[in-house]
């Protein structure tokens, strides 16, 4: 018979699931190798168009994140815990780093003569750059911290979002998640359809720049991916998984990324429609795995150290790749953009090599002194904190003796 979520929920604390945790620095592996390939490092043009062509597929690595969270925070989800606790607590998990890389970027772009446009940024720092269609919104400040405004409203519309996922019947979750996956592979052609395609995007295969923002960044839209994890984080609760394999479920990932990669279909399809089935499959899959105890090659004790130090090393890889860059002299444009430089092979894959390397250990030290300790010290109250001592001091205390 399979298990009530309710039943779920009274019971335990619910496994933790390390292989999707190792997954995360995968996923952020795979935006760092993409961000490489754009900085056009490689004078040999055919090995840049070959670096640029395996890596063209990494914005499955963002919808994998935005389902993965779904699917984690709804399975560690606590009735008991207020909307104003969880609210603090995700705060805290995102902004403290976000902030001390904002400040970083800021200072780097002014240090090295670059354009800093004042909207461009407080948008930045604000996490509103996503709500804007405005390519210079984007690349203002860290560029990359424009998945946390996506990751804002998700939080703040977490509460009804879980009260919507826990109301749906059992034996319909299934047909929930179909038809929220319809909708995210709708997106592209609800965009190619109601928005202007002029002025094309020059890498957007004949897709402009609003069309783009529509798929890719606009929060609304992007929390359909969400709202798949959570679905799926219920089926797996509640019994209802079909038992697809891991290995299945990579390889067909694996598959699916490949043939985004050679994708005839429009651009828009590519940055989250045509890898959200595999993602699907191979999230619930992972966790499955887990649950019954099964060693993967992503629940190791290193890649969960890893997967500790991924959401450091997202907010500060591109950081030391363009500030890497401006330290040999390349040219800086508008908003922090790069224009070069362009080495020998060996040379560039040293250099990405390298950036890869000082990424990991800035990431360590930014976990180490930044997120870790910021968790610890603002993520709960003082009174929740009093609450804690107090029912450890309870459950310490000896118990009466009869007389």
């Amino acid at each position: 018979m399979a298990e009530t979520t309710e039943t779920t929920e009274k019971s335990q604390a619910p496994p933790k699931l390390k292989s999707l945790h190792g997954m995360r620095f995968v996923a952020a592996l795979l935006v760092f190798a993409f961000h490489g390939a754009i900085s056009f490092v490689f004078s040999d043009e055919t090995v840049g168009g070959i670096y640029i062509w395996l890596t063209s597929g990494a914005s499955a690595a963002v919808a994998f994140f935005f389902v993965l969270s779904g699917f984690v925070l709804t399975w560690s989800y606590r009735p008991d815990l207020s909307t104003p606790r969880f609210l603090r607590r995700r705060l805290m998990r995102i902004v403290p780093v976000h902030v001390v890389t904002w400040a970083v970027a800021i200072v780097s772009l002014v240090a090295f003569g670059a354009e800093v446009g004042f909207w461009q940024s407080l948008s930045n720092l604000f996490l509103l750059q996503a709500w804007i269609p405005d390519n210079s919104f984007l690349d203002s400040a860290n560029g990359v911290s424009w998945s946390l405004s996506v990751d804002l409203l998700y939080y703040l519309t977490f509460p009804a979002l879980i009260f919507l996922a826990r109301k749906i019947r059992e034996n319909l979750l299934w047909l929930a998640v179909i038809a929220t996956i319809a909708l995210v592979i709708l997106m592209p052609l609800v965009s190619k359809t109601f928005l202007p395609d002029t002025p094309a995007w020059s890498w957007g295969k004949g897709a402009s720049w609003t069309q783009i923002w529509f798929v890719y960044l606009f929060p609304p839209v992007r929390l359909l991916e969400f709202f798949v994890g959570m679905l799926l984080a219920r089926i797996v609760m509640t019994g209802r998984w079909i038992g697809f394999p891991l290995a299945g479920a990579a390889v067909l990932t694996a598959i699916g990324y490949v043939l985004t990669t050679l994708s005839p279909w429009s651009f828009l399809y590519n940055y989250a429609a045509s890898m959200i089935i595999p993602i699907a499959l191979l999230v619930p899959a992972a966790a499955a795995a887990d649950i019954k105890g099964r060693k993967t090659w992503v629940n190791g004790r290193k890649m969960f150290f890893l997967g500790d130090l991924t959401f450091s090393f997202y907010l500060v890889h591109d950081l030391v790749l363009k500030n890497a860059h401006r330290a040999f002299g390349v040219e800086v444009g508008p908003y922090g953009g790069l224009a070069g430089p362009t080495w020998s092979t060996p040379v560039a894959v040293l250099f990405l090599a390298g950036a890869f390397a000082a990424s990991l250990g800035v990431a360590y030290l930014t976990y180490r002194f930044v997120e870790v300790p910021a968790m610890n010290r603002w993520s709960v109250s003082k009174a929740e904190k009093q609450e804690r001592a107090a029912a450890r001091a309870a459950k310490a205390a000896p118990e009466p003796q009869p007389v």
